[in-house]
């Protein structure tokens, strides 16, 4: 019986001597094995991105609003449309009677357009904050100040901009003390923010923040508000919290006991899971097509090896009269399967890590790359090595020593 080491030699011999054989053999096997480690590594990376970007109001934080806060069932919010609107009534009552709420804010957001001199910037967020959104909000302020409860008391035109206003409209040069045009009102710039940078391709860093009751002033008051939370603690203190602003709210809005509540409570942890069942299902889809792939891979290795075996006939009926056995001839044959697609596997993991890598370098796709993706391509791809590889063995090595030496 040959040892493992002649059986390698043996294999790698003869796909050295059928190059371009062996190399679109390993083709569709790579491909596959490819797609596969880029989705993986596309989604990974994308989970760690929602875990540090998405969910950027703080695990100690959560939020109310009236409509749900990630839509899955648009009869879920036409339903919550017909709910009452959040005031500002509504949070200096959590303020007062929420035990385990230690900050509370109210926020409220709308599109505009964002004009300075003769610049102007489109698609900008202008926010509403109340003064205590400052300790509650994640965004920190690099230049300049917050604004105050005066400033929100006397509805006061001032702002604090997001990184990218401040490099549009004042590259090179302080903001502060300038004024720019949001829609038809004008506001003082007293600050700005740390860049955020890009969410799965979208720009968090254009807006600007104005005091709520300015807000208020130029969009109407008949608007409903939402919410933020915050209380620090262990999880039973942030669960407790949430359960006591849900009966201050549940009293103030009137709602019967057994009700469904009319309101929508959000957390970074709701948020997270969301979206990991979301990239789960994607993953599931992509890893089924760059599935297919790879099985087509194996099959045409399985049809490459059979006519292998038969070209090859007369060598094995040669090496079964010299004394080579049975498991000889299979373990040779299987050993060419594997390492064909071992081969192939080690160069899809290697494309399908240079194409994650490249979408992170060039766009704001974010990737990850981990070690387990790249030993998890590596073993599928051997797995289907070994699996299509067996047929093609198991018929080459019950051939008649006889018969295959007749062969011509």
């Amino acid at each position: 019986m040959l040892g493992v080491g002649d059986n390698l030699a043996l294999a790698v011999d003869s796909i050295r001597s059928h190059k371009l054989r062996a190399l679109l053999t390993m083709v569709g096997l790579t491909m596959g094995v490819a797609t596969l480690i880029a989705v993986m590594t596309l989604v990974q990376g994308a989970n760690v991105y929602v875990e540090h970007k998405i969910a950027n109001l703080g695990t100690n934080v959560f939020r109310i609003a009236r409509t749900p806060f990630v839509l899955t069932d648009f009869s879920v919010l036409t339903k919550a449309l017909r709910n009452k609107n959040l005031y500002l009534d509504d949070a200096r009552a959590l303020a007062e009677e929420c035990e385990h709420c230690q900050a509370v804010g109210a926020a409220a957001n709308t599109n505009i357009s964002l004009r300075y001199q003769n610049h102007e910037l489109d698609d900008a967020v202008l926010y509403g904050y109340t003064p205590s959104m400052a300790g509650i909000d994640t965004r920190t302020v690099e230049l300049g100040r917050y604004f105050t409860e005066v400033d929100d008391a006397h509805a006061a035109p001032v702002c604090l901009i997001g990184d990218r206003v401040a490099q549009e409209f004042f590259a090179g040069r302080s903001p502060l003390g300038h004024q720019l045009r949001a829609g038809a009102a004008e506001f003082t710039v007293i600050g700005t923010f740390e860049r955020i940078g890009s969410v799965l391709g979208q720009d968090q860093d254009n807006f600007i923040v104005v005091p709520l009751r300015t807000w208020l002033k130029f969009r109407g008051q008949r608007t409903s508000l939402e919410l933020s939370v915050k209380a620090e603690g262990s999880d039973s203190i942030f669960a407790t919290a949430q359960d006591d602003a849900r009966r201050v709210l549940r009293t103030r809005r009137h709602v019967a006991a057994g009700a469904d509540d009319d309101f929508y409570i959000g957390t970074a942890a709701s948020y997270i899971s969301l979206w990991q069942s979301i990239s789960s299902a994607f993953l599931a889809v992509f890893v089924m097509i760059s599935s297919i792939s790879a099985v087509v891979g194996g099959v045409v290795i399985m049809n490459v090896m059979l006519v292998s075996v038969t070209e090859r006939t007369k060598e094995i009926g040669v090496r079964r009269a010299v004394g080579a056995t049975q498991s000889d001839v299979l373990r040779q044959f299987l050993a060419e399967s594997v390492i064909q697609c071992v081969a192939g596997g080690v160069v899809g993991v290697g494309i399908g890590f240079g194409c994650a890598m490249a979408l992170r370098q060039f766009t704001d796709f974010p990737a990850s790359v981990q070690g387990w993706v790249a030993a998890l391509g590596v073993t599928v791809s051997s797995v289907i090595g070994l699996f299509f590889g067996i047929y093609p063995a198991v018929k080459a090595s019950r051939l008649d020593p006889v018969v295959a030496l007749r062969a011509d």
